[in-house]
């Protein structure tokens, strides 16, 4: 049975094995194998992802049984008096896809923003990713297209998607 959990920082070293495993093979014939390493060192190493953490990114891991097989991460952001929730990461290990954990992992991000009176969900994919049509099919829409540097000499080219929600009336 698929169960989620907050992570803690004793997890970190499993939402770094998750990530590392997951983000090579999806972005090395995208980005090429030296912004690859660059960016796991920078966003997953777990220096990074404690860092994260503290700033107050929550993360979620989907597990069957004992076996941790995805996870995505989120936060609560002001934006010019208007509440937003950024969907940092999602990522779900290889043999796994297929069971619905990228759909469960976004519903659960959305109902805690919803929860936190958050207007939007809103997440950044790269341009060339294939997650992008997951994320419309889940009902996002391309708020924007960015290039954001990020050091090195590196961008990150992509399309900030945003999820609308209706805000939860009281009963």
């Amino acid at each position: 049975m698929i169960t989620l959990r907050k992570a803690k920082e004793e997890d970190l070293p499993v939402i770094q094995r998750i990530g590392t495993i997951v983000y090579g093979p999806t972005y090395t014939h995208l980005i090429g194998q030296e912004q690859v390493d660059f960016m796991l060192d920078k966003y997953y190493s777990i220096v990074a992802l404690t860092q994260q953490l503290m700033e107050g990114h929550t993360f979620l891991i989907a597990q069957d049984g004992d076996k941790d097989l995805a996870f995505a991460s989120y936060s609560l952001e002001e934006r010019n008096q208007h509440s937003v929730v950024k969907l940092h990461k999602l990522y779900v290990l290889p043999d796994a896809h297929g069971k619905g954990l990228g759909k469960l992992l976004v519903n659960e991000v959305r109902n805690k923003a919803i929860d936190l009176g958050a207007e939007s969900l809103e997440l950044n994919v790269n341009r060339y990713n294939k997650a992008k049509d997951f994320y419309e099919k889940a009902g996002f829409i391309i708020k924007e297209t960015v290039d954001i540097e990020i050091g090195n000499g590196f961008f990150m080219n992509d399309y900030v998607m945003a999820l609308p929600l209706a805000p939860v009336k009281p009963v």
